[in-house]
């Protein structure tokens, strides 16, 4: 066994012909970008959220968190999908529809139409983020892979951190007076030029799995988190009434005969959407656990930062953005670099980032309890650095574990479980954090009750890198090359 990060390629060689990897990497990873763009884009536009369309705390979560939670209920179907009917086909059907819900959630004129526009855009990013790891898996040269998967988790971390940073300015710069609007319009033109380049450089598909769909698997796991995530993020702004409670209690027994329904089709021959032989190998399965700490912290975390900056300290939506930008660019730098990182100190190097994230928050939770208020924005920037430099090796690995022992075979349905775990832990930071931060804020939340309730927040990320830190240091238990890729049985190939 070695703690070396092993190369995030499937176990076999690779037989397929050589392509441009630059183009095509070039178009995947707009998409992802936008896609996580339009994630976090919202956070900085709340303010004027409320403000405009007199959205409450609610359904301010519901429009961060219900995008969330409609890209996960549909990744895991959309990752099939690719490999049925092809990964460009479903790509450009997915990018063209991310486009159309865009454009419906900028010209939403109250919260209940942005919520249902929001949670459309997010199925339609289930259709088309899928298809770009899968790509990358399947038809990237084994010797390229590593790179890629950098950009990967670099497209995905500069996508987040943009959405706070060019978000605001957007909303400030207010083009024709549509303010938070063009932070969805901005996305049309961008989605129809990426999906006619799409069509001219992605590779088609020869070889496709015979896969069946899963739709009762697939409402099952989406209703049982529903039932758990919707009454956590309404129950605090509700005042607990009992219908929060009877759902959360329906979760448990939902979840149940969902995974009964899985376990029946598989014995049957079916393809269940919960593909359990993957979570055979403990590098997915560890990665996959990993990931899930990660988002839950970093989703929660861009939330109620953006909210304490508005409402708590009183900046702008461009003010509070370029708060943002000293960790986007050190984000951007040390994703660059972690990959020699990780390839000469191994895991290592990984425990040692996620503890540069956990200090970073440590200090910032501290500082803010201690001074409240006046907590200066100097500090706060101090800290975002700190965490934007791990943050940019720890994030691009993360993926890079989780598939590196996946076969070619498989890469679309790995990717959209791995992805579908990733989002719902986003949506699950933001409902479960976001309501404690929102309870400590209180009804008529005063400047230092922000600082605490910031605090507060902070501290529990602290406890989910913490988890991080403890998946990797243990990582290298089990990703020498001595691990077989789990194998799906032939009835589900």
């Amino acid at each position: 066994m070695t703690d070396q990060l092993a190369p995030p390629s499937v176990a076999e060689a690779s037989t397929q012909p050589t392509v441009r990897t630059g183009p095509i990497l070039l178009v995947l990873l707009s998409a992802m970008f936008f896609a996580q763009f339009d994630f976090f884009v919202v956070n900085v536009a709340a303010p004027s959220l409320e403000e405009s369309i007199h959205a409450g705390p609610a359904a301010l979560e519901l429009v961060v968190g219900g995008y969330a939670f409609a890209y996960a209920a549909g990744m895991i179907t959309g990752g099939r999908l690719g490999d049925k009917y092809g990964y460009r086909r479903l790509f450009v059907i997915g990018t063209i529809a991310f486009g159309i819900t865009s454009l419906l959630c900028g010209i939403a004129a109250n919260p209940e139409q942005l919520v249902i526009a929001r949670l459309a855009q997010g199925l339609s990013g289930a259709i088309m983020v899928p298809q770009v790891l899968a790509v990358i898996t399947a038809d990237f040269p084994d010797e390229r892979k590593p790179k890629a998967m950098a950009w990967y988790g670099a497209a995905a971390g500069l996508g987040s951190i943009a959405g706070q940073v060019l978000g605001g300015a957007l909303i400030a710069a207010d083009f024709a007076g549509l303010g938070w609007r063009t932070i969805f319009l901005i996305n049309v033109p961008f989605c129809v030029v990426i999906a006619a380049a799409a069509l001219r450089v992605l590779p088609a598909q020869t070889q496709r799995r015979s896969v069946g769909l899963d739709p009762v698997g697939a409402f099952g796991v989406s209703l049982a988190l529903a039932l758990l995530l919707v009454p956590l993020t309404m129950g605090h702004s509700a005042d607990w009434p009992a219908w929060t409670w009877i759902c959360m209690a329906l979760a448990l027994p939902v979840a149940a005969v969902t995974l009964r329904w899985e376990q029946t089709l598989r014995r049957r021959g079916g393809d269940p959407v919960l593909v359990f032989p993957l979570f055979r190998s403990p590098s997915f399965r560890g990665g996959v656990i990993a990931s899930v700490a990660f988002m839950v912290y970093f989703g929660s975390f861009m939330f109620t930062l953006t909210l304490l900056l508005q409402s708590g300290l009183g900046l702008g939506p461009f003010q509070a953005g370029l708060v943002f930008s000293p960790m986007g660019i050190l984000f951007t730098a040390t994703s660059m670099i972690g990959g020699r990182l990780t390839g000469r100190w191994g895991m290592s190097a990984l425990v040692v980032s996620s503890g540069v994230i956990a200090l970073g928050l440590v200090a910032l939770a501290v500082r803010l309890y201690a001074a409240g208020p006046d907590t200066g924005l100097p500090w706060i920037v101090v800290c975002l650095c700190l965490i934007g430099a791990g943050n940019g090796v720890v994030l691009p690995a993360l993926f890079g574990a989780a598939l590196m022992r996946v076969r070619a075979q498989d890469a679309g349905i790995a990717s959209g479980i791995l992805t579908t775990t990733q989002q719902f832990a986003s949506a699950a930071g933001v409902a479960v954090i976001g309501a404690v931060f929102f309870a400590v804020a209180g009804k008529h939340a005063t400047d230092a009750s922000w600082a605490d309730a910031m605090a507060w927040a902070t501290a529990i990320s602290v406890l989910m890198v913490l988890v991080v830190m403890w998946m990797t240091w243990t990582f290298r238990r089990f990703a020498g090359d001595g691990e077989r890729p789990a194998e799906v049985p032939a009835a589900h190939v």
